[in-house]
């Protein structure tokens, strides 16, 4: 009883002392996390909001309220405010009133977050996109064939496009397949059409791909050679042996952190970095370069400023229009700049989904453009071949493979589709997959991750 009366005797002078030495320790380290995370966090929260309102207004020609519940729905996206300024084409975007961040719009550019450089300077940057007729060549067709099941392919299709979640939403916005170069099933959720520019988020790293190879059949790149990237000039420099091979398959060894969830590399430099190649390029190595494959953006705007670079400022961005886009009638097309000029290779390119299919359809007949050959003849062999240092067996030249194994469907990364399989992919639900034989390549755009395998397997199902 004595040693009971003691410990209860005990109990309020501990509990004083916790309230007054713990406590306010406790409480205070709190308060330095939450401060350090708004500091470090919400402007890349109102970066991506700024950012992304801008382009879905001004580029894709949206309504800010679907994008507000779309693209921004999901918490902590959604503590984010933002205005849209019609008169000067712009979005400022804060985070209960902090962290205040601005993007702005320019006809040929698309929409460019203020970073490192004066509203001003960025104006100074123009380039008017190429005026052409419209491309009518991709129609949906009806095709007479003992291999396709078309009725039940449109039936999958349509199924696809009208399937909701628990908020009512469309998460595929289009779904086209071509079959042997035809358009032969194409559906778009409402709000959404032919016409309809689209986010392809990293599917802009395979056209980034496409551009460096047109380059190498003209001779002016060499993809075993060093990389020219004045970072890395100096031959005592261990990034100097870094090849625009590596960069393409991402192989580089740089030290990059491509991860979306938290402050990373990656967020850095695409919302708040001016240049986002010299940010890239000036980052150290962590292993010696073709050892491991790790994927990263800031390889792929490298790249990006290696053209650049490599056309020269005079022609850099109608080289990108006049010897890609033009050719394969991807007339939509809008590739986004960085406050520096350069285009972000990265991520930031806009076209309808047709537009999309056609750059898929480049790949399926293996550069082949009306009689024209955009790439030399092994260039997309070397771009759908892995290499040693990757695992998996999963990447090429900035295009995703599907494995090697041509046995154990399990070790492919979609087990239903065959091996031959590659295929763009974007955040967020964004695909090209090109399937040689299969005759297919099918296109999906959307909002939200999805079964990339069940929709596979069901389409294959029509093909035999």
């Amino acid at each position: 009883m004595a040693a009971t009366l003691t410990l209860n005797m005990q109990t309020p002078a501990k509990t004083s002392f916790i309230k007054r030495k713990v406590l306010p320790v406790i409480l205070i380290a709190a308060l330095l996390f939450i401060v350090r995370y708004a500091w470090v966090s919400f402007p890349i929260m109102t970066g991506f909001t700024a950012k992304n309102v801008c382009s879905c207004v001004f580029v894709a020609g949206r309504n800010a309220k679907s994008v507000k519940a779309e693209e921004l729905g999901d918490f902590p996206l959604s503590l984010a405010r933002f205005e849209v300024h019609g008169q000067d084409s712009s979005v400022t975007s804060t985070m209960i009133g902090l962290a205040k961040r601005k993007a702005i719009y320019r006809p040929g550019l698309g929409c460019t977050l203020v970073n490192g450089v004066s509203e001003a300077e960025l104006q100074k940057q123009t380039f008017k996109l190429p005026t052409v007729a419209a491309d009518t060549s991709m129609q949906l067709a009806r095709i007479a064939s003992t291999e396709l099941n078309q009725a039940a392919l449109n039936d999958v299709v349509q199924k696809h496009i009208n399937t909701t979640n628990a908020a009512g939403q469309h998460e595929a916005r289009a779904l086209l397949v071509l079959y042997d170069g035809e358009l032969v099933a194409e559906h778009y959720a409402p709000g959404f059409d032919k016409n309809s520019r689209m986010l392809g988020w990293s599917m802009a790293k395979s056209v980034t791909g496409a551009l460096v190879g047109i380059l190498v059949k003209q001779g002016k790149l060499h993809v075993t050679q060093p990389a020219p990237v004045p970072e890395w000039s100096n031959a005592n420099d261990p990034r100097h042996a870094i090849t625009l091979q590596h960069l393409l398959q991402q192989t580089s060894g740089l030290d990059f952190e491509e991860d979306y969830s938290k402050y990373s590399n990656a967020t850095r430099m695409l919302f708040q970095e001016k240049d986002m190649a010299a940010y890239t390029a000036n980052r150290p190595l962590t292993m010696a370069p073709g050892k491991m494959f790790y994927y990263s953006s800031g390889n792929s705007n490298i790249l990006s400023r290696i053209i650049r670079h490599t056309v020269g400022e005079e022609q850099y961005r109608s080289f990108i229009y006049d010897s890609l886009f033009k050719k394969i009638g991807m007339q939509s097309a809008l590739l986004e700049a960085d406050a520096s000029g350069t285009m972000v290779g990265s991520s930031y390119l806009f076209a309808t989904a047709r537009d999309w299919a056609r750059f898929g359809l480049m790949y399926y007949n293996n550069g082949n453009v009306n009689g024209e050959m955009l790439f030399t003849d092994d260039w997309v062999r070397q771009s759908v071949t892995t290499i040693a240092g990757d695992a998996l067996q999963q990447y090429g030249y900035q295009f995703w493979l599907n494995g090697l194994d041509k046995e154990k469907s399990v070790q492919r990364k979609f087990p239903s589709a065959p091996v031959d399989m590659f295929y763009a992919g974007g955040y967020a639900g964004q695909n090209i997959f090109v399937i040689p034989s299969k005759k297919l390549v099918v296109v999906r755009l959307g909002f939200k991750k999805y079964d990339a395998d069940k929709m596979l397997n069901e389409i294959l199902q029509q093909v035999k």
